[in-house]
């Protein structure tokens, strides 16, 4: 049956590219967000910053680009008709978590939030472990139509590192009200804290939807 399926969509090799282009758009999205925040850590809102910023905006206009291309063709074209919802939907989740990665450093950009030194090592690990569950969830996503025995691998990957991240943004928000710091700027770095924590929980809700459409395609 899988192989049945696999045939019905190599027959739409322009689609299956603007697919993989759209995956590939996490993966960028996901080094350009780690550089940005290291750039951030060391440089605040330099000149550097800003063209990292600048960056991401691209990769996320591409993403916005690369969405329409492929709602397009699955519609005007009727491509792969019995797969295109899901294809839709798994396209509109995979561009929700690249604006993600966009929203979070252009809020750094703009509210310039000042991280003092002992939380810089926490706030990389869950930037870490968010861009990892980005990338874990890309890769699943990609599978779907390559090899359905790896989903599932993938799809615990990022289950796991959602609930590391969530242990991170807890212990951070922890240590960020337990210090002696104004009020309003542990609101505003609580407030970016869990907005760079979210990311995990989008790239989570796009696994959920995969794997609902991965046991429809295997049954």
């Amino acid at each position: 049956m899988f192989n049945l399926k696999l045939s019905m969509f190599s027959g739409t090799r322009e689609l299956e590219e603007k697919i993989d282009e759209m995956h590939d758009q996490v993966i960028e999205s996901v080094l350009a967000f780690q550089n940005a925040f290291d750039i951030y850590l060391k440089e605040k809102r330099s000149l550097k910053y800003r063209q990292a910023s600048k960056k991401m905006k691209q990769i996320e206009a591409k993403g916005d680009e690369l969405r329409r291309e492929i709602e397009s063709k699955l519609y005007i074209h009727n491509l792969i008709p019995d797969l295109r919802a899901d294809v839709l939907q798994m396209v509109e989740n995979i561009d929700k978590v690249i604006n993600e990665f966009d929203e979070v450093a252009h809020k750094f950009y703009i509210e310039q939030p000042d991280i003092p030194e002992k939380y810089q090592s926490k706030f990389r690990k869950l930037v870490k472990e968010v861009s990892e569950c980005a990338e874990n969830m890309a890769i699943a996503s990609r599978a779907f139509f390559r090899d359905f025995t790896t989903v599932r691998d993938y799809s615990r990957k990022v289950y796991f590192l959602e609930q590391e991240s969530d242990k991170t943004w807890a212990e951070l928000k922890q240590n960020v009200f337990d210090s002696d710091m104004e009020l309003a700027h542990k609101i505003q770095l609580n407030t970016l804290i869990g907005d760079v924590a979210d990311i995990a929980d989008r790239a989570e809700d796009c696994i959920d939807a995969l794997l609902i459409f991965t046991i429809k395609r295997d049954i």
